[in-house]
């Protein structure tokens, strides 16, 4: 398979491919180095810790041990009294127990750090015995005696001098085997690090070599064909149709090349055709040109028309507007002539309701009479009455006769005036009745005058709505108008300038003959 089959993404991932391969195979190399240089600095930082911790170790020993020998000679020299001496003696067992575990602990690190344990142990041994030493040579002490303690001293001189010299070697010999083993430590870590930088920067090096050549590789199978179209494109720029697409691969450089030869051979057909068509078109143009003159003379003669239509709709709106002026007076009078129907209307009513009125006291005033009538007729009877009691006491009743013929005189003339105002009254309620009569006719023909006047501004009001909407009608036909002549007169501008277009067609033809004839074709 050839470069250039691949398509330029492919190659580009690729190429992105390999140096993420190179970068990661570098990191990896570099992590790798890292972690064993970690895990070496681990272990040599492990041992020189317990390095440290022997170091220490054997000089507490050696510091412990000359404790518990100052603790011995206290134990002789100011061991004056039991309380002193037994307090003294136990120091000294407690540093010797204390060198003890120092020893220990430095028998246990030695095997560690590198050394042997024997010597620690050959010590510990000699210590125990030391310590044995001292505390049968105490048996010969009495704190009453001061020439015991020459004899105590006399057992143990000179018994302190194989251990301490035994711990002394072995502080020295750590600390020798110490500088040596850092000494050792620094030297590998130098080695390795030297080791892993040389690794790491040929690493690198073969990562550049290699990205370096497949980008040139890659980049010089892009930029060529690039450079080809370019050429192309400049050759297409000049006018120049004959050139020849050679297309190589599969890639988008290639599909680039193939769009080329396509546009190439593609303009070279519409300039053919272009050709072909430019007498044409100025054919065209001229019959256009033509038409539009025509057109231009029919379209004046239609602004004609709508000029005089547009005058004639102007009358039409004024008589209109004028007709809805008459029907708002006439409804404004109906109005008017309704308000005072409704006025009489209830004026009628108030006259009727104050002849019921007069009609009720009438009623009344019939009651009052009857009343006066039955007193009437009541003290006539008692009159009688007292007549014929007067005439029953002979000359003693004679002057109450007189009385009660005067009381009955009076009963009958207030009988005879009720009975006369009775007929009064009868025949003023029949006339207030048949007032009362007319007036609710009164009121009902009110009433019809007043349904009719509402009906008349009912109409009157159907007719301003009527005359509303044709005045609007004759608007919007109006506008139609006005719009149609507006029309009219841009579609005059129109044609005008369809006119003047057509002529630039045609000079717009003859420039695009000259302009094509600038390309060479096969």
């Amino acid at each position: 398979m050839k470069l250039n089959d691949l398509k330029i993404g492919v190659r580009l991932g690729m190429l992105s491919a390999l140096l993420l391969a190179a970068i990661a195979f570098v990191g990896i190399r570099g992590v790798m180095v890292v972690g064993e240089v970690y895990g070496q600095g681990a272990h040599g930082m492990e041992t020189g810790a317990l390095i440290e911790q022997s170091v220490d170790a054997a000089r507490s020993a050696q510091v412990q041990f000359k404790i518990q020998v100052q603790e011995w000679k206290n134990t002789l020299l100011r061991g004056k009294d039991p309380a002193a001496f037994n307090r003294y003696r136990q120091a000294f067992i407690d540093e010797s127990a204390a060198t003890q575990k120092q020893l220990k602990t430095l028998e246990a690190l030695m095997p560690r750090i590198g050394m042997e344990a024997e010597p620690a142990r050959k010590a510990q041994q000699a210590h125990a015995e030391l310590l044995n030493r001292y505390l049968e040579a105490l048996k010969l002490y009495a704190s009453d005696d001061p020439a015991s303690v020459a004899r105590v001293d006399e057992q143990v001189k000179g018994v302190d001098r194989v251990p301490t010299k035994m711990i002394d070697d072995i502080v020295v010999a750590v600390l020798e085997h110490s500088r040596k083993t850092r000494e050792s430590i620094n030297a590998d870590s130098l080695s390795d690090y030297q080791q892993a930088r040389l690794l790491l920067l040929v690493s690198i090096g073969l990562s550049l070599l290699l990205g370096l050549a497949i980008t040139w590789t890659l980049v010089r199978s892009i930029v060529h064909p690039l450079g080809e179209a370019v050429q192309i494109a400049r050759t297409v720029a000049a006018g120049d149709l004959r050139s020849e697409v050679v297309i190589r691969g599969k890639d988008e450089t290639a599909q680039l090349l193939h769009s080329l030869k396509e546009m190439n051979d593609n303009l070279a057909g519409i300039v053919s055709e272009v050709r072909s068509g430019t007498g044409a078109i100025t054919v065209a143009a001229t019959e256009i040109a033509s038409g539009n003159r025509d057109l231009s003379e029919r379209t004046e003669e239609q602004a004609g028309s709508l000029e005089e239509t547009a005058a004639s709709m102007e009358e039409i709106t004024s008589t209109v507007q004028k007709n809805a002026e008459n029907t708002h007076q006439a409804h404004q009078l109906a109005d008017h002539a309704s308000g005072v129907a409704r006025k009489g209307g209830d004026m009628v009513g108030a006259v009727v309701q104050t002849m019921q009125a007069i009609e009720e006291s009438s009623h009344r005033i019939v009651e009052i009479i009857s009343v006066i009538d039955g007193i009437a007729f009541q003290t006539n009877i008692l009159a009688l009455n007292a007549a014929v009691e007067a005439a029953r006491a002979g000359e003693q009743g004679r002057g109450f006769a007189v009385v009660a013929s005067e009381v009955r005189s009076l009963a009958q003339r207030s009988a005879t005036a009720a009975r006369e105002i009775k007929e009064l009254i009868d025949d003023s309620v029949g006339k207030i009745n048949a007032g009362s009569a007319l007036v609710n006719g009164a009121g009902n023909t009110m009433e019809d005058i007043i349904g009719a006047i509402q009906k008349v501004a009912a109409i009157m009001d159907d007719i301003n709505v009527a005359n509303r909407e044709q005045s609007t009608g004759i608007d919007e036909v109006n506008k139609a108008v006005v719009q149609m002549d507006s029309v009219t007169q841009q579609n005059a501008a129109l044609v005008e300038e369809a006119a003047a277009a057509a002529e630039s067609l045609q000079f717009q033809a003859e420039s695009l003959s000259r302009a094509v004839a600038v390309f060479k074709l096969k």
